[in-house]
């Protein structure tokens, strides 16, 4: 596959490409969001234009889920002891003082649920407005709101107390007609940290309605997700991208892939898959054994009708770990501003107008 450097002097984020990728974009009218915990950023990939990508990295503290609410146009994020929620303020962004008429979205602070260190996986929006995360530390799904720092909403059967113990390592959440249906975990364990004890062979998929194990047996499942009308997941500990039959647990390997893949987004008939680099001197990753060949951070890209690889984005500084992918749709070039520098207070917005308010001197 052909590459395209981004940036010969190496500079952080430095990475290569295909060279049809920034040309995909723009067709698909799409903008690439990331979240890399290791690195502490949530990173926007766009278009320039028909040749050159470019890239926003925000630093957020360990950034993970990313959620969207299309009906709204907000996004939120999860990130280490809190969930931020974002809205689009088109207008603000046309007049963004630091960059003027560059960016067709500008993704605003508004709300911040300080939720505590939960570990939070997968963030979605449902359908009646909720919105819902995997609570990895207390081994449940939850709603997020602004009573209590989570509200229970389902738990695996075999979890006998909502304690702080990580004991089965849920992870992924997928919505099927707007609401959680699908959840996975790397095993069916019952005190802490029990999926450390095997962690390639014992992955499952749940079904929150029926409380049911859809699929066992499986080497690290994350990103679930439900594609039109099947459930798709992403093996981390083989590399593969499987799609799952609901019905009897049986699944097919859509496409192998060498490397650690996790955090997946469909749009249209593209599959945009996460790849991240084995921690080498870790417990759990550096007995793997694809680990010698998964050295390699980015984004792969995939047309899912024909399983066919056709395109991937490959990071040589900054970035060894991703979590999540989302693609934003209808924004070429989006912003989003953190809390950590004071832009964000100067931008105001109404529900008739925006404002920028002038810094003090």
């Amino acid at each position: 596959m052909n590459e395209k450097p981004s940036d010969t002097s190496l500079a952080p984020f430095s990475c290569q490409y295909s060279p049809q990728i920034p040309e995909l974009l723009l067709r698909l009218n799409c903008t690439i969001a990331i979240t890399t915990y290791q690195a502490g950023k949530l990173v926007l990939i766009s278009a320039q234009n028909e040749d050159a990508l470019v890239q926003l990295p925000r630093t957020f503290p360990i950034p993970l889920g990313i959620a969207e609410n299309k009906a709204t146009d907000q996004l939120a994020l999860a990130c280490k002891d809190e969930i931020v929620v974002f809205s689009n303020a088109p207008q603000l962004a046309a007049h963004y003082p630091a960059s003027p008429q560059k960016y067709d979205a500008l993704y605003m602070p508004r709300t911040t649920y300080h939720t505590g260190p939960l570990d939070i996986h997968d963030l979605c929006f449902g359908k009646d407005g909720k919105l819902y995360a995997v609570n990895t530390l207390f081994s449940c799904v939850v709603s997020i709101d602004d009573r209590y720092n989570f509200t229970p909403f389902w738990k695996p059967p075999f979890i006998d107390q909502l304690v702080s113990e990580d004991r089965c390592h849920l992870n992924g959440l997928a919505l099927k007609d707007g609401l959680p249906k699908y959840a996975t975990a790397f095993n069916q364990g019952n005190s802490f940290q029990s999926w450390r004890e095997n962690v390639t062979t014992t992955g499952v998929v749940f079904d929150l309605e029926t409380n049911e194990t859809v699929a066992s047996g499986l080497a690290m499942p994350h990103s679930p997700r439900w594609f039109g009308d099947a459930l798709y997941v992403l093996l981390s500990a083989s590399g593969e991208l499987i799609r799952v039959d609901v019905n009897n647990g049986k699944h097919e390997v859509i496409i192998k892939l060498e490397g650690f893949v996790r955090g997946m987004d469909l749009y249209k008939d593209y599959l945009f898959i996460g790849l991240s680099k084995l921690r080498r001197n870790s417990s759990t990753f550096g007995k793997l054994k694809f680990a010698e060949k998964a050295n390699q951070a980015g984004i792969v890209i995939v047309h899912l009708p024909t399983g066919s690889l056709v395109g991937q984005i490959r990071y040589l500084t900054s970035l060894d770990e991703i979590y999540d992918v989302h693609i934003i749709a209808d924004k070429i070039r989006p912003n989003i501003l953190n809390t950590t520098t004071p832009d964000y207070k100067l931008g105001l917005m109404i529900p008739e107008s925006t404002f920028w308010a002038k810094p003090e001197a």
